[in-house]
């Protein structure tokens, strides 16, 4: 599948160098849940973006153009998961490529009995562990159905740096493990229930399909609505601002 894409690609768009206030403002003014940074962390922010940009190979795929602004957004919410962390968070791996809208990916997958059926899965973005992060871009923001796949797909490259996806990325010092379980753990299968019982969640259903996905999106939540995330499970949200060493609400 790598070849396909390689050649599907072909050449990576250029990097950006410089970049001026007026698109600062027109690229940010798209992504309102920056506003409450102060001055120092939209400053340290932009740095990170434009460092993002630079050490990572950028596609366009199915003859989508990557213009600077398209560029900007994605690593301006790419770094805000890192914003505390760094960007060494993301090494290992060196791939961005956006296509226009979702894109379908072929799958194999074995039953039980052993039968493998192929299919194509439709899908808005995809992180792939030590590979690249695949994400669709939306031109209007209705169109993504309230997801933020980016901060989605980062979130999992995070979740990846100590093995497959499992909704336990890797704690840092002072955290406890036993403290990340009964918190997500007990709010896993309580939203389970409640997408199995019809409700209709203000937190995207999709979270219920594995814990990998709930820590995905509920990521996407944290920074996005926090007072949401906060409400519906707070310890949720306290885990979160301990790993992301940010505390959105404030």
């Amino acid at each position: 599948m790598l070849d396909a894409l390689k050649k599907l690609l072909g050449q990576a768009e250029p990097n950006l160098l410089e970049i001026d206030a007026a698109q600062w403002s027109r690229v940010e003014a798209g992504l309102p849940f920056l506003d409450p940074l102060p001055p120092a962390g939209r400053a340290r922010l932009r740095e990170m973006a434009l460092d993002f940009i630079a050490a990572k190979e950028w596609h366009g795929a199915q003859g989508l153009v990557l213009t600077p602004d398209i560029q900007l957004s994605i690593a301006l919410q790419a770094c805000l998961p890192v914003l505390k962390l760094g960007l060494d968070s993301y090494r290992g791996w060196v791939g961005v490529i956006v296509y226009p809208g979702d894109f379908v990916i072929p799958r194999k997958q074995m039953s039980e009995d052993g039968v493998v059926h192929e299919f194509d899965d439709r899908v808005a973005g995809e992180a792939w562990q030590g590979g690249p992060v695949l994400l669709s871009w939306f031109d209007r923001p209705e169109d993504a159905d309230g997801m933020n796949v980016v901060i989605h797909e980062f979130a999992h490259k995070l979740d990846m740096l100590n093995g497959p996806p499992d909704g336990l990325p890797p704690l840092h010092e002072g955290m406890r493990r036993q403290d990340w379980t009964d918190a997500f753990e007990p709010a896993y299968r309580d939203f389970c229930e409640r997408v199995d019982d019809g409700e209709d969640t203000f937190i995207d259903p999709y979270a219920a399909e594995h814990p990998a996905e709930f820590f995905a999106v509920t990521s996407e939540v944290f920074f996005e609505t926090p007072d949401l995330l906060h409400r519906e499970y707070p310890a949720v949200y306290g885990q979160l601002r301990q790993f992301y060493r940010q505390d959105p609400l404030r």
